[in-house]
């Protein structure tokens, strides 16, 4: 049965984590494990239960190298299926450090010490760092980032990705609203990794585009102003 409040949900905000992680062997060995710390704590829906099962059945069963390249598919190709939490608000601008310094600073006031491979804005991480908190603080901390979770969990749906029942269990288990969000548009993969032509042109910046012809200008510099012989300039 499902618990409005319940009294821990340690275990759950660990699988959960963990559940979004890098799906190797070693997590996909402990698929049932998970499934049964998922519900030692009852703080999830019978019915969000049922999907987070199907979950953990459906990577269990798929071909490793299958799996793996799902994961990178869902996560790892795109602003609006990114585990990094700071990328959906700050993106690559020069706001993402302080916000990332800011998290690092939460965890350090926890008094807990950040050693993990991946980015602190990472949602497994950050999971990880609410599971040892009291549930109250666990789920104010996690409520801050609703808009970023649903925000997630939408692209995911959109994708017809099974991973968007685990980003629709963190919003449960944090108290928050699951619910649908209209998705900013992203430029084509291509478009974003292409290389800047580098003759390009401009006639707005004062130069002629490639097929026009570009006057050259020559500027007599007075003779006291002119470099000596045999000195740069």
């Amino acid at each position: 049965m499902f618990k409005k409040n319940p009294t821990s949900v340690r275990l759950t905000l660990r699988a959960l984590g963990y559940l979004l992680s890098y799906p190797d062997a070693q997590l996909r060995s402990v698929m049932p494990q998970l499934i049964d710390a998922l519900q030692a704590e009852q703080a999830l829906t019978a019915e969000r239960m049922e999907e987070l099962k199907a979950v953990c059945e459906h990577l269990a069963a798929l071909d490793p190298l299958e799996a793996e390249a799902r994961y990178v598919d869902n996560f790892d190709r795109g602003r609006q299926t990114s585990l990094h939490l700071f990328e959906h608000v700050h993106g690559d601008s020069r706001d993402r450090g302080p916000a990332l310094i800011d998290l690092l600073q939460t965890y350090e006031k926890a008094g807990l010490q950040f050693q993990a491979e991946e980015l602190p804005d990472h949602l497994p991480v950050v999971l990880e760092f609410a599971s040892t908190q009291p549930p109250e603080v666990a789920r104010e901390f996690l409520g801050e980032m609703a808009h970023i979770l649903n925000a997630l969990f939408s692209a995911l749906v959109a994708r017809n990705s099974p991973y968007a029942s685990v980003i629709a269990a963190v919003l449960e288990v944090s108290g928050q609203r699951v619910q649908s969000v209209a998705l900013t548009p992203e430029p084509p993969m291509d478009e974003v990794w292409a290389e800047p032509e580098a003759f390009g042109g401009c006639s707005t910046q004062g130069q002629s585009k490639p097929d026009q012809p570009q006057p050259l200008h020559f500027v007599r510099t007075p003779r006291a102003e002119r470099a000596p012989e045999g000195v740069s300039a």
